[in-house]
């Protein structure tokens, strides 16, 4: 979902609104491989992640050993294609925000579903990723929310 929805967020900027951004093919594919290192970590839910500082840190590195260990486990003539794509945060910042918008707007779909369930646990959840989404400043994210979510 990811991978489908910051292909989208790349294809609205340049397409509708007609600025300059990442190659839409690209952004799918660093989503594609946002959380390959949770195949080691295993999944952190975002409130304990970013929860305070040294924990933040703390993730970000037990990520990049991961990542790391990943790439050690490939070919050696594969790994730089693949090493970009793991540390496409720190690379590749614009491309990062995208991977980043999708990820939200993923949650915030999961919420959507959740609460259409009757599941009302999620009601909070659902309005503090809308406003994480709002607050990040992408027109195309913006688009998205306005006419599809």
């Amino acid at each position: 979902m990811t991978a489908v929805l910051a292909h989208a967020l790349a294809l609205i900027r340049r397409d509708i609104l007609k600025l300059e951004g990442p190659d839409p093919d690209r952004c799918a594919v660093a989503a594609l491989y946002h959380d390959v290192t949770e195949t080691i970590t295993g999944d952190m839910p975002t409130p304990v992640k970013y929860h305070n500082p040294e924990i933040r840190e703390a993730y970000k590195s037990i990520e990049h050993a991961a990542g790391d260990s990943l790439l050690k486990m490939l070919p050696e003539e594969l790994q730089p294609h693949y090493r970009v794509l793991f540390a496409f945060e720190a690379d590749n910042p614009e491309l990062y925000r995208y991977v980043k918008a999708a990820d939200k707007i993923s949650a915030y779909i999961k919420c959507v579903e959740e609460l259409r369930g009757g599941n009302d646990e999620f009601r909070r959840a659902a309005i503090q990723t809308r406003e994480a989404i709002a607050k990040m400043g992408l027109p195309e994210a913006d688009y998205y929310m306005e006419q599809f979510a």
